[in-house]
């Protein structure tokens, strides 16, 4: 097969090495990685079953291995390519435009990545566990941002799948909200969503939780009797969307099983968002879990299974967690 890739995780996927400046070459069954002298010496040391090459223009060096080689088309993902590097490209080799080429193939997860992301996972929701006993009363959502990353990272020794999210009350009503002064009281709602990266590979979860005498991380909460109805609501739509995962069934089944309980409790407006998102090198990849997405559900996929409810002034509810399809069962990442 012959491509050519840009981006630092599509590389990596390939050859266990990438920066944010290399172009990966797949052609007549060679194989390289071309980059500047920063990365050169990493790069001949990590990456693996490539001639790694150095370069100052790694357009015009692609261009010079394209026509060495000579295939007769090449598989580029156009979304990914500036149009006056596409079009260089375009003038020395017929280019097959595959949009999300790289996505597509990464869909279906082997063995290993499984056992990578399960780990991923297993660490992301001991650190929210860790994050527990730091809630305090008091402190404003940056310092429970602070607070949270700490235990994220292992104090820097892990990286973030993103900036994490931490929304007390009204500000949980905006599903990608951003922290700020606002502090943190009894009886408060706090959602927190956060993932963390495990060689490369993310995690993802969210839990909305009630800041009561005690406080939990479990999916089982108790709030005062309106945030409760709600959440049980969420809950409902979250459980079901799960036990109907079954390889063959078109995603977007998914998306309305959640949705249909969510709308027929009378909170369908304020369910904003897709179900899901795959989950992989990259936070959001293929499957997306949505109303538009008929593809199959096959083993070796992982998706995030998360719906919501905003309410506009008040609150916001989310509950996520991660599935992989293995051996033909949904199994629940990290589910407590």
């Amino acid at each position: 097969m012959n491509y050519i890739l840009n981006k630092e995780n599509e590389i990596y996927y390939e050859c266990e090495w990438s920066s944010d400046n290399a172009i990966f070459l797949s052609v007549n069954d060679n194989r390289y990685i071309i980059t500047d002298g920063r990365y050169t010496l990493d790069a001949k040391e990590n990456a693996k079953n490539v001639e790694v090459i150095e370069s100052r223009d790694l357009i015009k060096k692609a261009k010079e291995l394209i026509l060495k080689h000579r295939p007769k088309k090449l598989i580029i993902d156009p979304t990914n390519w500036n149009k006056k590097d596409f079009t260089t490209l375009s003038r020395v080799v017929t280019l097959q435009e595959e949009p999300f080429y790289s996505h597509k193939k990464r869909m279906i997860k082997n063995e290993n990545e499984l056992n990578i992301i399960k780990t991923a996972v297993k660490l992301g929701a001991e650190a929210f566990e860790e994050f527990k006993k730091e809630i305090e009363v008091g402190i404003n959502e940056y310092e429970l941002s602070y607070r949270f990353k700490e235990k994220l990272t292992n104090r820097g020794t892990r990286a973030l799948s993103f900036e994490p999210i931490v929304a007390i009350n009204e500000n949980a009503a905006k599903p990608h909200a951003e922290v700020s002064e606002k502090r943190l009281k009894r009886g408060d709602l706090l959602l927190l969503d956060a993932g963390i990266k495990y060689k490369r590979y993310c995690s993802d979860r969210t839990r909305t939780i009630y800041v009561g005498e005690e406080i939990f991380m479990d999916k089982r909460q108790n709030f005062p009797k309106e945030i409760q109805k709600i959440y049980d609501v969420v809950l409902k739509a979250q459980e079901a969307a799960i036990k109907a995962i079954k390889p063959g069934l078109p995603i977007n089944e998914l998306d309305k099983i959640a949705r249909n309980i969510i709308e027929e409790a009378g909170y369908g407006k304020y369910f904003v968002h897709s179900l899901g998102h795959g989950v992989g090198l990259d936070i959001h990849e293929w499957p997306y879990v949505n109303s538009k997405n008929t593809t199959p559900i096959q083993n070796g996929m992982v998706f995030t299974v998360e719906p919501g409810i905003y309410i506009p002034g008040k609150f916001g509810i989310r509950i996520e967690d991660m599935v992989m399809i293995k051996e033909d069962k949904c199994v629940i990442l990290s589910e407590k």
